[in-house]
């Protein structure tokens, strides 16, 4: 029977040693969870706050407020942010990916380097957008420049150049 306890404590020690453990926040300060997903976030407050690399799945952000926030690198995998304010945000390196920004008020926005497949933008306003090197389908580009105006007052780039939209001479 002793040979058996020992034997259990040794395997029980050696599996605690082996497996991590989840990190603990060594502070009472709130921390952001990393991942929202199949959540309803609709009109939600996000302005200004910092919430770079968070992965937004399947997350319903309609009419959500990102307006000068730092979500570089975020993830909106299949979300929902139509009607949502993102003036001002920094959303470069992102992944933007069948999402909706229907809508949305992207002015003076950052989404250089941002993959944006299959997303929508109907409707969205684009006034001083950088799209610099962002990764969009010609549809989605021939969407965009119907409405593509200014200039970004952070990375002083032409909404219409990031975007490569051909530019009509008038005679």
């Amino acid at each position: 029977m002793k040979y058996f306890l020992r034997l259990s404590a040794f395997l029980l020690l050696l599996i605690l040693l082996t497996l991590p453990l989840p990190a603990m926040a060594g502070s009472s300060s709130f921390v952001t969870p990393s991942t929202y997903s199949e959540s309803n976030f609709k009109n939600k407050d996000f302005s200004g706050k910092t919430l770079q690399s968070v992965d937004f799945a399947k997350v319903d952000l309609e009419g959500a407020n990102f307006s000068n926030a730092d979500i570089r690198g975020a993830v909106f995998n299949a979300s929902n942010l139509a009607g949502a304010n993102l003036s001002g945000a920094d959303f470069s390196y992102g992944f933007g990916y069948l999402t909706n920004f229907d809508g949305a008020d992207l002015t003076d926005a950052n989404f250089q380097e941002t993959i944006l497949s299959f997303s929508t933008f109907k409707g969205a306003k684009i006034i001083g957008t950088d799209f610099t090197l962002a990764v969009l389908e010609k549809r989605q580009v021939k969407q965009l420049c119907e409405n593509a105006s200014g200039v970004n007052s952070k990375t002083g780039v032409d909404t219409r150049d990031s975007l490569g939209c051909k530019q009509t001479t008038v005679y």
